[in-house]
């Protein structure tokens, strides 16, 4: 059974650790979509640091319509926020490359702006002393349901090893607005919510990672063969191992 209330003290302990060790006196800069993850997140990172060292940027493509969602979270802990449109960034990198010859395909079309909100947030951590917040989850993690270099990096991750399910628990532990942590998450392009996309629900992807058990043979197919083309975004950089005594 899990303990929402264990769980969310031993995380608020370890940002507070690792801040200790890696950012002592650091603020922690969390990208806010207005989804459960960056709310969540950004929610323990008060609980650990104090509402006065956690930073939320905001980072609408042009018109973001459930950027409501995102300007509520700040307000809801009373965080320092910026608000930083990327559109004139991800559109220029986008012209450059047609510019050049390239045939962009879908993949980049979709991929650049988790890559754009990156940067942005490391250009503004750098500038605000602060350390960056990885928002993505365990259920997303291992299917690869998230970008390399995008809102797959960061610097710490308070969620990594929780499923979808288990942070909605922290969630409204912490007391936030239901909307948001209950919130289904789509992927701002199609239209289309993210179970839509990966072609099965959180709720039986977290049920076959706790337990090792799905049902629908189809779906257990789908999702072995999602986390082992994916598997390898959670790992460092393969090296070439040079010796210099061969």
């Amino acid at each position: 059974m899990f303990n929402a209330e264990k769980t969310t003290n031993e995380a608020v302990q370890w940002i507070r650790d690792w801040f200790e060790k890696n950012g002592k006196g650091c603020n922690a800069v969390v990208g806010i979509s207005g989804g459960k993850d960056s709310s969540i997140v950004a929610a323990l990172c008060v609980q650990a640091l104090g509402k006065d060292r956690v930073i939320g940027v905001l980072m609408p493509n042009g018109e973001q319509s459930d950027i409501d969602c995102a300007q509520k979270l700040v307000t809801h802990l009373g965080i320092e926020n910026y608000t930083c449109n990327i559109k004139k960034a991800v559109d220029g990198v986008l012209e450059s490359l047609s510019e050049s010859g390239v045939e962009v395909s879908r993949q980049t079309t979709v991929n650049l702006p988790p890559r754009i909100r990156m940067a942005t947030l490391y250009a503004l951590s750098q500038s605000r002393n602060g350390r960056v917040a990885n928002t993505c989850n365990l259920s997303e993690d291992w299917v690869g349901y998230s970008t390399r270099y995008g809102d797959a990096a960061g610097d710490f991750s308070p969620l990594g090893k929780l499923t979808v399910q288990e942070v909605k628990e922290i969630g409204k532990y912490l007391g936030l607005p239901i909307d948001l942590v209950d919130k289904v998450p789509s992927d701002g392009l199609s239209g289309k919510t993210d179970e839509d996309n990966l072609g099965f629900t959180y709720a039986a992807l977290d049920r076959y990672i706790r337990t090792g058990v799905c049902e629908d043979e189809a779906t257990k197919a789908r999702i072995d063969r999602l986390h082992t083309l994916n598997e390898f975004k959670l790992k460092p950089i393969p090296c070439y191992e040079y010796s210099p005594k061969a």
